[in-house]
């Protein structure tokens, strides 16, 4: 089969692909190829054109043991680094032996790897923190304070709270779990968020009483009704009205709004809002607060035992309600957390957070 029709069938493929000869000249080569390394012009030698050494190596190899070869390589541009599965494979076209090179973007297997690697080694560190206090003060406990009962008292406190931020961290990633697996499956229950907006308050009682903080609850008078799950609604509520509190100054105020057309969503929704005169949050760490284990101040996080998960556990469970949620914060203003739930089923979009 000639260059010119094989051309066309091979620009049919989406990945790039690049057909060479026994005599290691370029047959032809798709417009995905031309796309990543300029216009491969035929009867050209392989070298002279692809030039990166793990694919002459991968083609080379092919040619000389008439076997199937793979290899990797990564193509940098100003923007990002893109990883290719390179797959070099003996093939004959009317009689004639040569390797078919093609070019699989494996960026995303990377990419997904990448943050693997990167949550074990945060869980490992979140963990590793409390684990080796405890340990440490278990081996006071055994030695010089063996026979203190003052300082016994003193450790085991602090053994307490640190096995209780283990305990929290451990809660949050198996929620996290949960909610990433449902994600997809939309809730079809019909649950009442004014009723949870007051449960979620009252909830919060004594770590209101213990911080003085006040604690403002509006909108939650009559039912409103919106598909969803109690259980993960009331979670949202509960973690973001519990970080206010924590983090968020002396006056926190928690509303809901009757269902209203949202123009993003286009569809009613109802509208949930915690609100704080805190310090508020500088606009840089905006964009990354619903990271996995992103904290603003990682000190005084772990002082006030936050585990890091909390607002992503929110974006997921928002997600799964078709919802959406934004944040809203000021250097000395305050910061305002806005979450948008669908008030009918079949509403809503996912919008991420």
């Amino acid at each position: 089969m000639s260059p010119d029709l094989l051309k066309p069938l091979m620009d049919a493929v989406p990945m790039p692909l690049v057909l060479i000869g026994r005599n290691e000249r370029v047959v032809v080569a798709n417009a995905s190829a031309d796309g990543l390394f300029g216009v491969l012009e035929n009867d050209r030698h392989y070298a002279t054109v692809l030039r990166q050494p793990a694919l002459l190596d991968c083609i080379e190899a092919a040619l000389r043991g008439d076997t199937q070869q793979e290899s990797q390589f990564v193509r940098r541009d100003a923007t990002r680094d893109t990883t290719y599965r390179a797959l070099a494979a003996p093939v004959r076209i009317d009689g004639r032996d040569g390797i078919l090179l093609s070019l699989e973007d494996i960026g995303h297997v990377e990419a997904a790897g990448q943050m693997r690697r990167d949550f074990v080694a945060n869980v490992s560190h979140e963990l590793r923190t409390p684990l080796t206090a405890v340990l440490g003060f278990i081996e006071t406990l055994q030695g010089p304070a063996r026979e203190d009962s003052a300082a016994q008292d003193r450790f085991l406190e602090m053994m307490q709270r640190e096995a209780s931020r283990m305990s929290r961290l451990i809660q949050d990633l198996l929620s996290l779990s949960r909610v990433e697996a449902t994600e997809r499956q939309r809730p079809t229950g019909r649950i009442d968020v004014a009723a949870l907006v007051t449960s979620a308050s009252m909830t919060l009682g004594p770590l209101v009483r213990e911080t003085g903080v006040t604690l403002d609850v509006r909108g939650a008078d009559e039912a409103v009704e919106i598909p969803g799950d109690a259980d993960q609604i009331l979670q949202v509520i509960t973690n973001l009205t519990e970080n206010a509190i924590k983090y968020g100054g002396s006056s926190v105020t928690v509303e809901l709004f009757a269902p209203e057309r949202d123009p993003v969503l286009r569809a009613t929704a109802v509208r949930i809002e915690v609100r704080d005169d805190g310090d508020g949050i500088d606009p840089i760490h905006i964009p990354r607060l619903t990271e996995r284990f992103y904290r603003v101040d990682n000190h005084r996080s772990r002082e006030m035992g936050g585990t890091g998960l909390g607002l992503a556990i929110v974006k997921h469970i928002v997600n799964r309600h078709r919802g959406r949620m934004r944040v809203e914060s000021k250097a000395g203003q305050g910061s305002r957390f806005v979450v948008v739930l669908p008030h009918a089923t079949g509403e809503g979009a996912v919008l991420g957070g």
